[in-house]
């Protein structure tokens, strides 16, 4: 994907990102860690589709209390989808009520190692900022909420989300929304890009081992374009 920046005030390089990260890492350094990969048949990300090709998407995370950080990344399995490969460092920290509502605040630094760019990894051109906050709701009022602001361009994504249950398949339907005109989107405007709903069940492979495999359709109205995606997820 191509992502044009014209802002003369944007950020400049992953060391806002990478310092938060950090930052708030260093005191609680190996509390718990995890790691994994999906593997899916699109990369579709809010409605918009990178890179054209299967692709493999490793992630490592640390955890200390509400705090999470780590990295995420997206590789294409085809060398023509290489230009949207991505390598993304992110943190968030969430607080729990008694009640089950959850808040979320989050920085991600989404870092895109194109081949073909000239932008190295400490050059601002590679990098995209996003400022984010999220709510759960309890058991009893399920709903997601989540905005996303863009730093470099002020423009926010806002999605919400209704999770529910059939016959043991878990089943969750979102809608998301940009705000204006953005070439990190593809929008010429305000617009809704990101309609969808997905389906996850865990595959059993022996008595102590499942892996999770989902089916995802997906609809981006502002491109006028409709993804079906298949994914599973592999952890030890």
């Amino acid at each position: 994907m191509s992502v044009i920046r014209t802002d003369s005030n944007r950020f400049r390089g992953p060391g806002l990102a990478v310092a938060a990260l950090f930052v708030f890492a260093a005191p609680v350094w190996g509390q718990s860690a995890s790691i994994g990969a999906d593997v899916v048949s699109r990369y579709v990300w809010r409605g918009v589709d990178f890179g054209e090709s299967m692709a493999v998407q490793p992630a490592l995370t640390f955890a200390a209390g509400g705090l999470e950080f780590g990295a995420w990344g997206s590789y294409s399995i085809s060398a023509s989808g290489a230009s949207a490969n991505e390598n993304d460092l992110w943190a968030t920290y969430t607080v729990t009520a008694s009640s089950g509502l959850s808040v979320a605040v989050g920085i991600t630094d989404y870092y895109f190692p194109s081949p073909d760019a000239d932008a190295g990894f400490g050059d601002g051109e590679a990098h995209t900022v996003e400022m984010s906050l999220g709510f759960t709701g309890p058991e009893t009022f399920p709903i997601s909420l989540f905005g996303g602001l863009l730093t470099e361009s002020s423009v926010l994504y806002a999605e919400v989300g209704v999770p529910f249950e059939v016959s043991g398949v878990g089943v969750g339907l979102h809608m998301g929304f940009v705000g204006g005109e953005s070439d990190f989107y593809g929008t010429e405007g305000a617009a809704l890009v990101n309609v969808g709903i997905t389906a996850s069940k865990d595959l059993a492979i022996t008595e102590t081992f499942a892996v999770p495999v989902s089916v995802a359709y997906i609809l981006n109205p502002d491109q006028e374009r409709a993804h079906l995606v298949f994914g599973f997820s592999l952890a030890p």
